[in-house]
């Protein structure tokens, strides 16, 4: 595998998945217009969805920023961050990107940013308190590589729009209770408006759960991807497993941390939630620490 070899295939399906969530929400939408025999509930649909794509491209990461009360540092503030993440900008020739600090006591970091022209990366006060050198450089080699690999847009994206069909949905079902069709309409088609109704509630039920589905799976498989690339980078895989080690370890729950933009860090930033069962794994928006570490030592066991 060579260094962000999957860039290009997941900036397309970036936009598969944004266009996804767009036919989601059009598609509820629809449903609900027929339900209500107002076209306008469509247009407001289409309206809506398209909207708030141009928001989450573009604002994305002014958000996420904005949720975790991260604050932009100089040079003059950490030279020796500044020096690693220079070193590895270098070392995979991307540009510099601006680096922000969360006052939060939890190890943990994120990347976002809509380009490697635009990119961020912040780090916990933390992470930098509690990490040797190497293992910060393992620490930020993964979150290089998110920028490298292009999955920094999605993950901010996806903290806007599963949100947006979060409040799109709950708006729908309101509509469908407090309005609707006249009665003498629900005795001449009442086989037809009961059936949409099903219908209504249905992706009003599963659109949330579908769009959380989504966002796990997207994480889950980018985690493993981010390690392996980051590992590559610094030629240290155990600089990286035991940064992961001392996270997961650390019993600080990040403050800022929501369900929101969980999958954004480099490890859950949620503290005595986590489970081994296979169901609560399905709902993981991280792959279990021990998983990564093994694969980050069995290339270390390959190098050698």
């Amino acid at each position: 595998m060579t260094l962000y070899s999957h860039a290009e295939s997941n900036i397309r399906k970036t936009w598969l998945y944004l266009s996804f969530f767009l036919i989601l929400i059009i598609a509820i939408g629809w449903a609900f217009s027929y339900y209500m025999r107002s076209s306008a509930i469509l247009w407001l649909a289409v309206i809506f969805s398209v909207s708030m794509s141009f928001l989450s491209y573009w604002f994305s990461d002014k958000i996420v920023l904005g949720i975790s009360k991260a604050k932009p540092i100089e040079k003059k503030d950490d030279p020796e961050l500044y020096r690693v993440v220079e070193n590895l900008c270098i070392t995979a020739g991307l540009p510099l990107p601006k680096i922000y600090i969360l006052n939060e006591q939890q190890p943990n970091a994120f990347a976002t940013g809509r380009n490697p022209k635009y990119a961020v990366i912040a780090v916990t006060r933390g992470l930098l308190e509690k990490l040797d050198r190497a293992e910060l450089e393992g620490v930020i080699a993964h979150e290089m590589s998110h920028i490298g690999n292009r999955d920094m847009l999605l993950q901010s994206m996806v903290v806007v729009l599963v949100g947006v069909i979060v409040i799109a949905t709950d708006f729908f079902l309101r509509i469908s209770f407090f309005g609707g069709s006249n009665r003498r309409d629900n005795r001449e088609n009442g086989g037809a408006q009961t059936f949409m109704l099903i219908v209504s509630l249905a992706l009003a039920i599963l659109a949330p759960i579908l769009a959380q589905l989504i966002k796990f799976a997207i994480s889950r498989k980018r985690e493993f991807l981010a390690d392996a690339s980051g590992a590559l980078l610094t030629r240290y895989p155990e600089g990286l497993a035991r940064a992961l080690e001392k996270i997961s370890n650390d019993p600080n729950n990040l403050r800022v941390s929501s369900d929101a933009t969980n999958h954004l860090y480099i490890a859950s930033p949620f503290r005595g939630k986590e489970s081994v069962s296979w169901f609560h794994k399905l709902f993981m928006t991280h792959p279990p620490i021990g998983e990564r570490v093994k694969a980050l030592r069995g290339q270390t066991s390959r190098q050698i």
